[in-house]
C-alpha cells in the first residue's frame, strides 16, 4: 500500500519510512524539506494522491504554549482536509502516554486538541500513545535545569527506545484502524530521577539531580503514575542500560 509519513525525515519518521519500505510498501517521507508543508498545505494534495494510510509523527518547531497549539491545530486541520479529499482510509498519529492527564502543560493541551480533531474528522484512525524516548533523557533534563541542578517532580516513567516507537507506529499503520488509542512503552519502570540520572551519567554530565515537590513536567503536575501506560500496553524489549552501553 502507499503510506505517507508526515514528519518522515525526523527521528521517528525516518525509522517508520525505512521499516515500511523494507516490508514492500510504497512510502513517501513528507516534510518541508521534501516539499510538503502541512502548515501551508504546500504539496499535500500531490503527496496524498493514491495513499491508503497517512502517518503523522510531526512535531512543533516551538514548544511555547500558543505556538505549539497553533501548529498542531493548523497542521492537523490541513492534513485531515487533504486526506478527506484524497480518500485516505486510515489516519495514524503519534501522541504521548498520559496526554489527557497532563493538561497543565501547554504542549499536552495542544496534543489533546490534535487528538480531538482526529476523533471528530470522520476518517478511520488510530492514535499511538508512546512513553518518553530514551533519546530524550538529556533534553528533558535540559528543560528543568537551574544552574547545575536538574529539578524533577516525583513520578515514575516507562521509557522506550525510538526504534520500538517506530516499529509500533508501523505495525499500527498496516493494521486496521482501531478508532482509539494503542499504548506502547518500554520494558522497565523507573523513578523519573533515576532515568535522568542514568542518562546523564552515561554522558559524563555532572549536573546534580534533585526531586522537588514543586517541580513540574513541562508545566504539568505529576501524580506517581501519570506517565505510565495501562496494563494492555505493548511493551518493547530494549532495556535502557543496554541501550546506553551501545551508545559509547
Amino acid at each position: 500500500m502507499k503510506v505517507v509519513v508526515i514528519g518522515g525525515t525526523g527521528l521517528i519518521g525516518s525509522k517508520v519510512v525505512h521499516g515500511l519500505g523494507a516490508h514492500g510498501h510504497e512510502v513517501v517521507a513528507a516534510a518541508p524539506s521534501t516539499g510538503v508543508d502541512t502548515l501551508t498545505g504546500e504539496g499535500l494534495a500531490e503527496a496524498l494522491r493514491g495513499a491508503s494510510v497517512v502517518v503523522d509523527v510531526s512535531n512543533s518547531p516551538s514548544f511555547e504554549d500558543q505556538a505549539v497549539m497553533d501548529f498542531f491545530c493548523a497542521s492537523t486541520a490541513n492534513l485531515l482536509r487533504a486526506e478527506a479529499e484524497a480518500g485516505v482510509g486510515h489516519h495514524v498519529a503519534l501522541s504521548v502516554v498520559g496526554t489527557d492527564r497532563l493538561q497543565g502543560s501547554g504542549y499536552f493541551r495542544a496534543k489533546q486538541a490534535q487528538e480531538e480533531q482526529i476523533r471528530a474528522s470522520g476518517i478511520p484512525y488510530s492514535i499511538v500513545h508512546a512513553t518518553q524516548f530514551f533519546e530524550f533523557a538529556k533534553g528533558l533534563a535540559d528543560g528543568v535545569t537551574e544552574g547545575d541542578t536538574v529539578r524533577l517532580p516525583a513520578g515514575r516513567i516507562q521509557p522506550m527506545v525510538s526504534d520500538d516507537v517506530a516499529a509500533a507506529v508501523g505495525r499500527t499503520a498496516v493494521g486496521a484502524p482501531v478508532h482509539g488509542v494503542v499504548e506502547v512503552g518500554g520494558p522497565e519502570v523507573f523513578e523519573l530521577a533515576e532515568f535522568i540520572r542514568m542518562g546523564l551519567t552515561a554522558l559524563d554530565d555532572p549536573r546534580k539531580i534533585v526531586t522537588d515537590p514543586q517541580a513540574t513536567y513541562w508545566g504539568a503536575e505529576l501524580q506517581p503514575d501519570t506517565l505510565l501506560p495501562g496494563p494492555d500496553a505493548q511493551l518493547g524489549e530494549v532495556r535502557f542500560a543496554d541501550w546506553l552501553a551501545r551508545q559509547k
